[in-house]
């Protein structure tokens, strides 16, 4: 058996950053006043942006950039290796790449697939956003739809 401890290592961080214990963090970077809950996952070539709060229970996969002032609600999931023959591929440079920008909100429980998403939009509890978002506005449901514009 091999047991090994969640971590911090190798994260730049800027300013006034908050990370609760325990965390998983490794090869990414942080900007300025950024809150990490407890019980979070954030993989490597990950960004996350100035003044971004995430909460507990939520996974970043690899390769996601987190525009600032962003919110992600608790147990969000972002997931990039699309299972395209049926099985995980370990090729990492098969996989996505995930974009959200400045000042987008994530409910609690939504899962976010290898797309990008707009500036200002919003994405409701347990919704799954399969398509990019260009369009600033309230989503929700799974496929996330959406319901209004902002």
């Amino acid at each position: 058996m091999q047991l090994k401890q969640s971590t911090v290592r190798n994260v730049i961080c800027g300013e006034n950053v908050v990370i609760y214990e325990p965390a998983n963090l490794y090869d990414c970077m942080l900007g300025d006043n950024v809150f990490v809950g407890p019980f979070v996952e954030i993989q490597a070539n990950t960004q996350i942006g100035a003044d971004t709060k995430i909460q507990s229970h939520t996974f970043i996969c690899e390769y996601v950039t987190v525009g600032s002032r962003c919110f992600i609600g608790h147990g969000v999931m972002f997931a990039n290796d699309m299972f395209r023959e049926g099985k995980p591929n370990a090729d990492r440079s098969s996989w996505g790449r995930i974009t959200l920008g400045n000042e987008v909100s994530i409910g609690s429980g939504a899962t976010i697939l290898a797309v990008s998403i707009c500036d200002g939009a919003v994405i409701g509890a347990g919704s799954v956003v399969t398509k990019s978002i260009t369009e600033k506005g309230v989503y929700a449901g799974n496929p996330a739809r959406l319901l209004r514009r902002l």
